[in-house]
């Protein structure tokens, strides 16, 4: 059986344009950085991973990265401060977790989640988290 998830791993095209992204969200850097071909990044328990790839290298949807946040309101107000515009603002979920959509700079899509002040909590999957709606 399966006890958790070590790391989640994500392809850019610019380096220091992600660790800079991924500092906002208040990410941690345990290895690499803006000139390495590898960083990670400690989420807990668990790590997400930065590749550098070359530009001719194309991807499409595959997903979404889901993170728990201890206060989903100030790293949204963060988010916003640095001057990037998440998909969608925060809001209360009916299974009690409050959360937002952004993309990252390589189109990769997150979800931030915390707990919410209204409803009982119970741990979400990813199946419930409706699908951002597409930008103008």
């Amino acid at each position: 059986m399966i006890d958790s998830v070590s790391a989640v791993t994500l392809a850019t095209h610019n380096m220091p344009r992600a660790v800079a992204f991924y500092r906002v969200l208040g990410f941690e850097i345990v290895h690499g950085g803006d000139d390495a071909a590898f960083t990670s990044f400690r989420a807990g328990t668990s790590f997400l991973n930065l590749m550098a790839q070359p530009a001719e290298r194309k991807w499409s949807w595959w997903g979404r990265v889901i993170f728990y946040h201890s206060d989903v309101d100030a790293l949204y107000a963060s988010v916003i401060a640095a001057g990037y515009r998440p998909d969608t603002a925060p809001r209360d979920a009916e299974w009690g977790e409050r959360f937002f959509h952004l993309t990252d700079p390589d189109g990769h899509e997150l979800v931030s989640l915390g707990h919410c002040d209204s409803g009982e909590f119970r741990r979400t999957t990813a199946r419930e988290i409706p699908r951002r709606e597409q930008r103008d």
